[in-house]
């Protein structure tokens, strides 16, 4: 019998350390809404600013996943992780009223969002590349608690490090956290697929077929969700007068990890097709307890809800997408999932944006449910 291929090499754990750190430089802009919010900013703008982060990378993800196909996973993940490295320097350059600096704004947001696409699509193709078939579930999942730590610990440092020392810190901490990510990815080893073959299939012949279609609208739902949860949540708690905004994320990181840990093994034994539906409600209804009054204890009770979700839903859509698909498309493939996410980012910021200026948080959280909630039909329609 052949000797079973190991899952946590050393590749896997460096690769996870740089996803650690880039998602954790990543995440401390959760709480750019508050810089938006003190230099005059309204929702709106909120919507728009952080929406732009995430159109760059849709738009730019075809050429990404190209790229990550044509001169492999870690050369893409380099450029990537210095791009995360340089852009929140470039914040420090702001100041004055929003309108002073609005369209230079946007333009660092579209530069970041394509840094923060080309690392996701590179590290998860990556990942692909490297894990034993039979333990994809597991293998995603457990790489992917590097990236939900991290969504963790970049708010929880950044929130102190605003309110002792101001924004100027924060920038600086973004830049060092993404750093660190750089420096640390150049031990591991290419995933060694050869990149001469299948190179004809574009991004969009790709994209065609039953399944990639169904994958990629419920990673558009699920990335709407993540715009409630990413771009206004800091800003319900600070409506709310509550202190401790980095609890939700602390919580919503936690049950995903959690999730990960005792959990990794169930999608591989009962396959990933059984999981989705309770992954969709799980996240949709963590969305929906963010309507109840009340303070912390809301903000905790949404984190673990939704977080427990996540724990399973996106390794599980990742996993549906790549599983049976040839090693020299998988940067198309994973190009697709993670766009769709940031597509649904996008439209997310953009539509809750304007339901939050006009209807208030309530409503903007309700519609974010829903939305998950429609992934159920959407999943029977396409199985």
């Amino acid at each position: 019998m052949p000797t079973p291929q190991p899952l946590y090499t050393l590749s896997f754990v460096v690769m996870a350390l740089a996803n650690f750190c880039t998602m954790s430089s990543f995440a401390g802009f959760f709480l750019f809404p508050l810089f938006i919010a003190d230099h005059g900013g309204s929702r709106v703008d909120i919507g728009i600013i952080m929406g732009a982060f995430f159109i760059s990378s849709v738009f730019s993800r075809p050429w990404i996943a190209e790229m990550v196909d044509r001169i492999g996973r870690k050369r893409s993940y380099s450029i990537g992780s210095l791009i995360m490295t340089l852009l929140p320097l470039s914040y420090l350059t702001l100041g004055g009223d929003l309108g002073d600096f609005y369209l230079p704004l946007l333009g660092i947001r579209i530069i970041h969002g394509v840094g923060l696409a080309i690392c996701m699509t590179a590290a998860f193709t990556y990942v692909a590349d490297i894990v034993p078939a039979g333990r994809l579930n597991e293998g995603f999942g457990i790489f992917g608690v590097s990236g939900l730590t991290g969504l963790a610990f970049g708010p929880f440092v950044c929130e102190w490090l605003i309110q002792t020392s101001g924004f100027r810190a924060f920038f600086l901490a973004a830049a060092a956290m993404a750093g660190v990510g750089f420096l640390s990815h150049f031990f591991s080893r290419e995933s060694r697929v050869d990149f001469s073959r299948d190179l004809r299939r574009s991004f969009f012949s790709v994209f065609r077929g039953r399944k990639m279609a169904m994958v990629a609208v419920l990673a558009l739902l699920f990335g709407f969700g993540s715009a409630a949860s990413g771009n206004f949540v800091s800003p319900l708690a600070q409506e709310r007068h509550l202190t401790f905004i980095s609890l939700y994320y602390i919580a919503y990181s936690s049950a995903a990890v959690l999730t990960r840990l005792f959990g990794a093994r169930l999608a591989d034994r009962l396959g990933e097709e059984r999981i989705l539906p309770y992954a969709l409600t799980l996240t949709g209804v963590g969305l929906l307890a963010l309507i109840l009054p009340g303070g912390n204890d809301v903000l905790a009770l949404s984190g673990l809800l939704s977080g427990c979700g996540h724990g399973f839903l996106y390794p599980c859509l990742n996993v549906l997408a790549v599983r049976g698909e040839p090693a020299e498309i998988r940067g198309k493939i994973t190009g697709i999932f993670t766009g769709s996410i940031d597509a649904g980012a996008f439209i997310g910021s953009i539509i809750l944006g304007q339901i939050g200026e006009w209807a208030g948080f309530p409503t903007l959280f309700l519609a974010a449910g829903v939305a998950l909630l429609l992934g159920l039909g959407v999943f029977r329609l396409g199985r």
